[in-house]
């Protein structure tokens, strides 16, 4: 088992670009018109009074807002185009925007699932043992969303649990779920105190991030926007990424869809601008298909790779930070998952996407969090990290002297120049076996699944906490208890 070690990864190459800058002007065009003369609705008093003082047209009995395009410019006129994301180790601190790239892991998965165990519901156990894990792989940057959902943790003090894993059982850069302003407040004093700064400190230096999904077609619900809110007051990271399936929750054409998707996006900056001009915000393409027969979303389709490229392309027009996701529909780590994951990453990375969310671990449409597909994933993205590392050409990696040396008919293996570099001349993998049959079958004939199973067993065997300070850890614990006492974060 090989693994490359922990680094910041930069996409030196341009990026794909399917559309012309007149095509992408017109969905920025359309997307104008959606929110001028459609609307969105609203679904939340306090983002219906910011939106009306801002200047937008607002009905608050349907709770819809029209938006003008002054306003769109107004936003974007201020978003900040790169920005960090601080760990509680600052050598794990991540920056977005430009040409770097992270890799974070799946999130939000309901169930979980390995070899040995079969696919059962998310709990807390696994919880911490995808967490670990996360932290084993260095290929991994942040975290994305619980992986699974412990749902056998009250919903109330979840947060509280979850948070307090996340900082104990890793030290790269966390997640929080919106859903209520004192989540999220809980969450910036948890990583205040891990990261032992200041209120102050922390509004400068953005911390945690979330994502707020809005509900296509055109509807941002109450806790997305609180989402949106408090997360501009914390001045911390918000991805704003709608979820349009296209042919059912948007158009059936790709252009259509990513209008709407488009419009859906600027509302979401418009309100977090409004709220605190300069919050760090992300766009988010995150634009699969249906598959028609089943209604089912379809990942790693041509369709979804076309609409990971065009979103960077979007996001490049805006001058943002770009997150796209590597995803499949497969129900088993298998090839399906594998190959429709190659894809969905290819398109994001040469969309130049910077946040690669749900990078490890996504199965089943993102229903469950695999522990083998953390391993296949973490596998691809290791290649793809490898990949972006530039070539050198000069006089040492021309090698005449090692050609001069072997001459016509002769071999490079015990060449002075080969013998040199061999150890670290080429990439070493994480999960393939490149052995003949031979060996690989006296070693058991094990598939790729199989493998990574072992792998991930290892990694766990081998895991090792993080340190934290003593007295950090003492004063993240009594504030776990003490708002565990009044109550937690109850979601109305």
């Amino acid at each position: 088992m090989h693994q490359r070690p922990w680094r910041l990864t930069r996409n030196p190459y341009p990026p794909i670009e399917p559309l012309s800058a007149d095509e992408i002007e017109s969905i920025h065009q359309a997307s104008l018109t959606i929110l001028e003369e459609m609307g969105i609705r609203i679904m939340l008093p306090e983002a219906l009074a910011v939106f009306r003082q801002a200047g937008a047209d607002v009905d608050d009995g349907l709770q819809h807002v029209r938006i003008e395009r002054g306003l769109i410019d107004k936003a974007l006129a201020t978003t900040p185009t790169q920005f960090t994301l601080h760990a509680r180790n600052p050598e794990r601190h991540v920056p977005f925007g430009g040409n770097w790239t992270a890799f974070g892991t799946v999130g939000g998965a309901p169930n979980v699932s390995d070899l040995d165990g079969g696919r059962r519901p998310g709990n807390y156990r696994d919880f911490c043992e995808l967490i670990k894990l996360s932290q084993s792989l260095n290929v991994v940057h942040f975290h994305c969303g619980y992986a699974p959902e412990p749902i056998d943790i009250d919903v109330a003090i979840r947060h509280l649990v979850a948070t307090q894993a996340y900082l104990t059982l890793s030290d790269k850069a966390i997640f929080s779920f919106t859903f209520t302003p004192q989540r999220m407040q809980d969450t910036f004093e948890m990583v205040r105190i891990a990261r032992g700064v200041s209120a102050e400190t922390m509004m400068r230096e953005p911390s945690f991030y979330s994502i707020v999904n809005t509900n296509s077609p055109l509807v941002i619900d109450r806790p997305m926007l609180w989402g949106i809110i408090e997360m501009a007051r914390l001045n911390q990271i918000l991805c704003v990424t709608p979820f349009t399936l296209a042919g059912a929750m948007a158009p059936i054409t790709l252009p259509g869809a990513l209008a709407q998707a488009n419009a859906e996006a600027l509302a979401a900056i418009v309100l977090s601008q409004s709220v605190r001009p300069g919050a760090p915000v992300i766009y988010g393409g995150f634009t699969p298909n249906v598959d028609m027969r089943s209604g089912a979303p379809a990942f790693g389709t041509p369709e979804y790779i076309k609409s990971a490229l065009i979103g960077g392309q979007m996001a490049r027009r805006y001058r943002l930070p770009y997150r796209s996701s590597n995803v499949n529909s497969s129900n088993a780590p298998d090839a399906q998952s594998a190959y429709e994951g190659a894809m969905s990453i290819w398109g994001a990375l040469m969309g130049h996407c910077n946040m690669l969310a749900h990078g490890v671990g996504w199965l089943e449409g993102g229903l469950v969090a695999s522990y083998e597909k953390y391993i296949i994933d973490a596998e691809m993205l290791q290649t793809m990290a490898a990949f972006f590392e530039p070539e050198k050409v000069d006089e040492g990696t021309l090698a005449l002297d090692a050609i001069r040396e072997v001459g016509p008919g002769g071999h490079f293996f015990g060449a002075k120049h080969t013998l040199e570099r061999y150890e670290t001349a080429f990439y070493t993998p994480l999960l393939s076996d490149w052995r003949t049959y031979q060996q690989w079958s006296a070693d058991g004939a094990l598939s790729a699944t199989q493998r990574a199973n072992k792998i991930w067993k290892t990694l766990l065997a081998e895991y090792e906490p993080p340190a934290m300070d003593p007295a950090v850890r003492e004063e993240l614990d009594a504030f776990v208890e003490r708002r565990t006492r009044e109550g937690g974060a109850p979601i109305p």
